[in-house]
């Protein structure tokens, strides 16, 4: 692993009640995407993670792969960069901390400017319809 953000704790998205811990890493592998997301996947499963269910549900570990040095991936069941981490602000809060100048590939943006878009966006009061 090269670097590692603070864990933070998170509300929910979805209809899980309890709040969940937040970071993000950059970590250098030999692994291509999809042989990076089963690995992921396998350290879910020994975290007690259970596959199935009812989505967006509390988990004992959810590990995403958001971006990758390569750029863009897509294929069955991976595409990178994950399509909503541009809206949320618990993956882009952590991801700025560790690497903030590292630029998303499709829109080329960094991440401190996609951080202080969405954190703009979110502070805009809502006017009525």
């Amino acid at each position: 692993m090269i670097a590692a953000a603070p864990v933070a704790l998170t509300d929910p998205v979805g209809p899980s009640l309890r709040r969940y811990a937040n970071s993000a890493a950059v970590v250098e592998a030999r692994l291509d995407p999809a042989e990076m997301l089963a690995l992921a996947k396998r350290i879910e499963c020994e975290f007690g993670r259970r596959t199935g269910g009812q989505r967006w549900t509390s988990r004992v570990l959810d590990v995403d792969l958001v971006l990758w040095s390569g750029g863009c991936f897509a294929e069955p069941g991976l595409t990178i960069p994950h399509p909503l981490f541009r809206e949320r602000m618990f993956v882009l809060a952590p991801a700025l901390a560790i690497a903030a100048e590292w630029r998303d590939p499709v829109t080329r943006l960094t991440l401190r400017q996609l951080h202080a878009r969405l954190a703009r966006r979110d502070q805009l009061p809502i006017s009525p319809a």
